[in-house]
């Protein structure tokens, strides 16, 4: 026989309690909790943005003079007039560790500034980088 019969499960009355039928979320539950989940990444993007994102503040380094036990760096820093800023300076050895670190305050005098700075290092530095500039507080 290759036919095959399907037929609805048929429990004993009384024996397995009453059966339910499958109830189904309402539409306006399902849309109210997106809502709160699309509000919620928006608000999340928005705070990143704020405190991450889009700064006016620049900088780009002009050239770098490595000595024995320190590092000077010229850079030019980028930023609205009137308005101090503060550099994250580092210095690294051969094997890229961290051999100096520092935080150079930049005037408010002018929106582009040239700036010289001298970073004393633990060790021979091979390189100096300025990490990021950020208004100061």
């Amino acid at each position: 026989m290759d036919e095959t019969r399907t037929t609805a499960v048929r429990f004993p009355p009384g024996r397995y309690g009453r059966r339910r039928e499958g109830r189904k979320a309402q539409k306006w539950v399902l849309a109210a909790i997106g809502s709160v989940f699309v509000a919620g990444g928006l608000f999340v993007s928005l705070s990143m943005y704020n405190q991450y994102g889009g700064t006016d503040f620049s900088h780009q380094v002009v050239g770098f003079d490595t000595a024995e036990s320190s590092v000077s760096i010229t850079f030019e820093v980028f930023k609205p007039e009137g308005q101090a800023a503060i550099c994250q300076i580092r210095a690294r050895s051969a094997d890229g560790a961290d051999v100096g670190q520092a935080e150079a305050e930049i005037p408010a005098a002018k929106s582009e500034v040239r700036v010289e700075y001298t970073l004393e290092t633990s060790a021979k530095p091979v390189t100096g980088e300025v990490l990021r500039c950020y208004p100061a507080r």
